[in-house]
């Protein structure tokens, strides 16, 4: 399996990215210093895409899998591929608060914490569904690392799209977030026309 092994507050510094969206307290003290090059277009329209990539942990093959079947849907392709990487599994775990990062997230649903309407769902990429319950195994609830990361999580802002239950670590996809719910700081306009070229 292919993991993206590259350093979380370099990686920010390179795309411009605070770390707190990955859900990183930390802040780089270095400065990127890049000579005043005029960015093309094309690269505007890559580092957009690397952006997205990076913020929800997709590598290439699977990206443009999403791009494909959000072109495929109903409405815009660059609401419909926010929307459906928005509710992949490990990202909902993440916004539920279960979770500190996104890779942490990709980590608890891997390692079978997770129940998605009473079944264990260990896959990452499983897009959840307006209505799914996604809730924690009950003999994973009363663990140290659990209780850790509620403690650590538990101040974070839910999204509207999700009604959480932080006590029971139980939470419910009301509805799929819109593009306004979405708060990621990706231009992905810029990736459509990366796309469609």
């Amino acid at each position: 399996m292919a993991v993206n092994r590259v350093p979380v507050l370099k990686r920010c510094r390179s795309l411009g990215l605070e770390p707190s969206y990955l859900g990183y307290d930390k802040k780089s003290k270095r400065n990127l210093n890049r000579a005043n090059k005029k960015v093309s277009e094309y690269g505007l329209q890559l580092r957009e895409k690397q952006k997205a990539k990076f913020i929800y942990g997709v590598l290439e093959k699977p990206f443009r899998n999403y791009y494909e079947k959000a072109d495929r849907m109903k409405g815009l392709t660059g609401p419909n591929l926010m929307t459906m990487l928005e509710s992949r599994l490990d990202n909902v775990v993440f916004r539920l608060g279960f979770a500190r990062t996104r890779r942490e997230a990709r980590q608890i649903v891997d390692h079978k914490f997770v129940l998605v309407n009473g079944n264990v769902v260990n896959i990452p990429s499983y897009l959840v569904k307006a209505g799914d319950v996604i809730e924690i195994k009950e003999a994973k609830k009363s663990i140290q690392r659990m209780k850790d990361i509620v403690e650590v999580a538990g101040g974070r802002i839910v999204p509207e799209w999700l009604d959480c239950d932080a006590d029971a670590l139980k939470g419910t996809v009301k509805n799929l977030p819109s593009r306004e719910q979405i708060d990621v700081p990706v231009d992905e306009m810029l990736i459509v026309e990366l796309y469609s070229k």
